[in-house]
């Protein structure tokens, strides 16, 4: 194994990461471990199996664009995608959510930003300029959080309360779900593939109509689930005969071979089986997939993720946690038997939110290295130094940090100076904040919140940290305002206003306030 991939592996395999969530858009529960090999090739199952990768065919390697939060402007698609396509990408799965131009009854779904129908003609013209199979994601079960919470269609949850999932009992809910495909394959009019989602129907079986069914013995949660899914992939089918759905394959994991065969499922979709902890478990996979492969599935999908996953909060994107997770879908990939079961592709997801009442997490320019890497390692089958420096030149940098990223070698790409802003802010603002306004012992013992309060202070004590706390000031300002202006660039006016309440005001506000606190008291004290 060479320096680099080592190097790599000792990163990571002595970092913890804790994710919150267990979904397409909300990472499993994982803390990341090194067990023993079960053959006794050692302590670190990753190190055996990177030495066996042989550059499996991946399929089509697909980008998602999770659109439900920081959704970014054409103009910086214009200049994203090249790097796309020159990284290896060969579609985009574009997840609208409330960024599609839904008319009619349908408006009320729309985001105040969402992108007109001439925006979404000249997002498909791009994808063709660059040879991207286009695959739109639209929710049909699960994640109807965008839907549900209007008034207008909360009667059709599946439990009152929570705007989550959509009841499939009333007819109304498939009428809904018609027309948004509908009103999608209107302008997507030559896709080959349509993303139903149908992933984590959070309270399916517990609204009223499902309970009284279910205690009737009249059906179970997984009927309930597959009736659904059919449904609409059925309805796909016969109204748009060259368009395959895509599912994510979650709900089906604990369904039984039988029940599965017994739905005919396997006709009507191609799941798309998701993970993206960092230690994948290849031989449950394996498993996972040989159970579709038994019950009739001949044509899977994969889904990784390059940003997104370790953390609903999370800032900055650990290239190695991504990294890993993309090794070991490699080995799975290696293991799959090819003459029963194809493999269409794989979906690298870069999660925004994790739904949609979150907060972003890591915004897409922080995850641009990391997709780099990925794609670059599923292209050439292996992370090695040659993958890397393809990377840097491609991204105009002199180095990668494969923990999280530097402020000082960004890069050259498109977005580059929001990584090396964002990564300066969340690194050293709070810190340096913190050290002037709790460790100065001259503000600590002389200026604190009482004496701010009274405006009472010695000026001569003052003079100690005034020059201090004004440079701070100053260099935050001036940084802060910096990073407004590249965000505003790419993002709306809500997203550049919602990531920065979120991680530089709480900080900076302090800062603000403690600076008009001590301009206030010079002012009383000179006076006085």
């Amino acid at each position: 194994m060479n320096s680099m991939l080592s190097l790599i592996l000792s990163m990571f395999f002595h970092s913890f990461y804790t994710t919150l969530h267990t979904d397409p858009t909300e990472a499993p529960v994982s803390v990341v471990s090194c067990p023993k090999m079960a053959d006794g090739q050692g302590d670190n199952p990753m190190e055996a199996d990177v030495k066996m990768l042989k550059s499996p065919q991946m399929g089509l390697k697909l980008v998602h664009m999770d659109l439900k939060g920081a959704p970014p402007k054409m103009s910086y698609l214009r200049e994203i995608f090249p790097l796309f396509e020159q990284l290896g990408a060969d579609g985009i799965l574009l997840e609208y959510e409330d960024m599609f131009p839904y008319n009619g009854n349908l408006q009320i779904l729309r985001s105040p930003n969402a992108y007109s129908p001439s925006d979404i003609t000249n997002l498909i013209n791009l994808a063709k300029k660059h040879n991207f199979e286009i695959i739109p994601l639209v929710q049909t079960f699960g994640h109807m959080e965008f839907v549900l919470k209007h008034n207008s269609f909360s009667h059709l949850r599946e439990m009152r309360a929570f705007p989550n999932s959509l009841n499939p009992h009333k007819e109304e809910s498939m009428e809904l779900i018609k027309s948004m495909i509908d009103q999608i394959m209107a302008i997507h009019n030559d896709i080959r593939w349509l993303h139903i989602g149908s992933d984590e129907v959070y309270y399916l079986g517990e609204g009223e109509e499902s309970k009284q069914l279910i205690e009737h013995g009249q059906t179970n949660i997984d009927s309930l689930f597959l009736s659904h899914v059919k449904a609409v992939a059925s309805y796909v089918i016969a109204t748009y005969p060259s368009v395959k759905p895509i599912m994510w394959d979650d709900m089906l994991r604990n369904i039984s071979i039988d029940k599965l065969k017994e739905s005919m499922l396997d006709q009507l979709v191609e799941p798309m089986i998701w993970e993206y902890n960092a230690d994948l478990d290849v031989r449950m996979m394996s498993l996972q997939i040989e159970k579709y492969q038994n019950t009739g599935f001949s044509q899977i999908w994969f889904a990784s993720a390059f940003k997104g996953a370790t953390g609903a909060a999370q800032c900055l994107t650990s290239i190695s946690y991504h990294l890993a997770n993309h090794l070991q879908w490699l080995n799975i990939a290696e293991a799959l038997p090819r003459n029963t079961i194809h493999l269409q592709g794989i979906a690298l997801t870069g999660w925004q939110r994790y739904d949609h009442f979150s907060v972003l997490c890591e915004l897409l320019p922080l995850g641009i290295p990391s997709l780099a890497i990925c794609l670059q390692t599923l292209k050439h089958g292996e992370f090695s130094e040659n993958v890397e420096e393809l990377v840097k030149k491609s991204l105009g940098c002199k180095s990668l940090q494969l923990n999280f990223p530097s402020s000082e070698d960004a890069g050259k790409f498109p977005g580059s100076d929001i990584l090396a802003l964002v990564t300066e802010v969340i690194i050293n603002l709070q810190v340096s904040v913190d050290k002037l306004l709790n460790e100065n012992i001259y503000i600590k013992g002389w200026f604190s919140n009482y004496h701010r309060k009274r405006k009472f202070v010695h000026l001569g004590i003052i003079q100690n940290f005034e020059g201090d706390a004004r440079g701070v000031h100053a260099q935050w300002e001036a940084a802060v305002s910096k990073l407004r202006t590249a965000m505003e660039r790419i993002y709306y006016p809500d997203a550049v206003e919602e990531w920065l309440e979120e991680h530089v005001n709480p900080a900076l506000t302090r800062l603000q306030i403690f600076v008009k606190d001590m301009d206030e008291t010079l002012a009383s004290s000179t006076i006085n």
